[in-house]
C-alpha cells in the first residue's frame, strides 16, 4: 500500500494504463504543456510525446466527436473536459452518439471511451462552473457514470473504466484533490464498475452518498458516534449501473436512512436511491427517507454564501436525528 492524494491516485492510473496499452491515449485542453487544469497529466507529454498527448482546441463537441471516432476506430481514448459544466456542449456526441452506438449497430461497434471530467461546488466558481448534474448523465443507458471519492477507489475505478469496452463518465469532484488515502501497489489494481461500497459499518440508521458527500457523511457518523449513534455509511460509486443491493441489505437492517448528495434535491440520484429502497424495502422502514442536498438555487460565488447552499456536515446530522426522532 502506498498512501496518496486523489490527485496522484488517477495520474498514477493514467500512467500504468498508457504504459500498458500502446492504444490509450489521453486528449483534452491544456493537458499537455500545462499539465492539466489540475495538474494530473503533468510531465506526461515528456514521457509519452505529441502521439499520446493531444492538447485539443477549446471546443468541447469536437473532443467528445472525435474521441468516440478515435474508440470506434480501435483505440481507447480518454478525453478530459476541464468541467462537467462544459459537458453540456458535447451532450449530442456523448449520449446521442457514445450510449447509443453499441446498441444501434446490433453489439458490431465497441464505443472504449473514458471521458474525464470535474464536477461540483466549493471552489467559488460561480453558478454556471459550479454544477453537479451527474443524473443528467446517468439517465441514459449505454454510458456509464463513475463518481469516486477516496483515493484508492479513483485509482481502481479509473483502470477499470480504460479497459471497459463501454463508454465511461468518469466524474472528480474539484475538491478532493487533495484527499489522501491508502492505494494498492498492484498495477492490476482493479474495482469494478457497478459494485457499491460500506466505508463504516453501522446498526442504527444508514446514511448512502458519494463523492463529496461521502466524506461528509463520515465526518458525520464519526460525530454521531461520539453521541452513540452508530451509523452505517454506504458509497455508491458509480451512478450508473446503480448498485443498491448493500443500500436494501443495510436498511433492512437499520431501518432508517438518509441520502446525501451534492446536486440539487429535484429529480436527483437521492430521488432514485430513495424509489429504489421504497420499492424494495418499504415495510422495513420505521420513518420517512431523509435527503440532504444543495439548495434549490443556483450555486452564489460568495464563498459563505456557497458553502451554506451546499450540503454541510451538521446538515446530514440533522437529518439522522430525524429519522431516530431525537432532538
Amino acid at each position: 500500500m502506498a498512501r496518496m492524494t486523489v490527485r496522484e491516485a488517477i495520474s498514477q492510473a493514467l500512467r500504468e494504463e498508457m504504459h500498458r496499452d500502446e492504444r490509450v491515449f489521453i486528449m483534452g485542453e491544456e493537458i499537455g504543456q500545462w499539465g492539466g487544469t489540475y495538474a494530473v497529466t503533468r510531465g506526461f507529454l515528456d514521457e509519452f510525446g505529441e502521439r499520446r498527448v493531444k492538447d485539443t482546441p477549446i471546443a468541447e463537441g469536437v473532443i467528445a466527436g472525435a474521441a468516440i471516432g478515435a474508440a470506434v476506430a480501435g483505440l481507447r481514448p480518454i478525453a478530459e473536459i476541464m468541467t462537467i459544466n462544459f459537458a453540456f456542449l458535447a451532450m449530442d456526441q456523448i449520449v446521442n452518439h457514445a450510449a447509443k452506438f453499441h446498441y444501434m449497430f446490433n453489439g458490431q461497434i465497441k464505443v472504449p471511451l473514458v471521458i474525464r471530467t470535474v464536477g461540483g461546488g466549493g471552489r467559488q466558481l460561480g453558478a454556471t462552473h459550479s454544477q453537479t448534474p451527474d443524473a443528467v448523465f446517468a439517465h441514459f443507458p449505454g454510458l456509464k457514470v463513475v463518481s469516486p471519492c477516496t483515493a484508492a477507489d479513483a485509482k481502481g475505478l479509473l483502470k477499470a473504466a480504460i479497459r471497459d469496452d463501454d463508454p465511461v463518465l468518469f466524474i472528480e469532484h474539484a475538491t478532493l484533490y487533495q484527499q489522501r488515502g491508502e492505494v494498492p501497489d498492484d498495477p492490476d489494481f482493479l474495482i469494478p464498475i457497478g459494485e457499491s461500497d460500506v466505508k463504516r459499518r453501522g446498526d442504527d440508521v444508514t446514511i448512502v452518498s458519494y463523492s463529496k458527500g461521502l466524506q461528509i457523511s463520515l465526518e458525520a457518523a464519526e460525530k454521531l458516534a461520539q453521541e452513540g449513534i452508530q451509523a452505517e455509511v454506504i458509497d455508491l460509486r458509480t451512478l450508473r449501473p446503480l448498485d443498491t443491493r448493500p443500500v436494501i441489505e443495510s436498511v433492512k437492517r437499520t431501518n432508517r436512512v438518509v441520502i446525501v448528495e451534492e446536486g440539487w434535491r429535484a429529480y436527483g440520484i437521492g430521488a432514485e436511491v430513495s424509489s429504489r429502497i421504497h420499492e424494495l424495502a418499504f415495510d422495513y422502514l420505521d420513518a420517512p427517507v431523509r435527503r440532504v442536498a444543495q439548495f434549490e438555487v443556483p450555486l452564489p460565488y460568495n464563498r459563505r454564501l456557497e458553502q451554506m447552499a451546499l450540503p454541510q456536515t451538521d446538515d446530514v446530522i440533522t437529518a439522522v436525528k430525524d429519522v431516530m426522532y431525537l432532538k
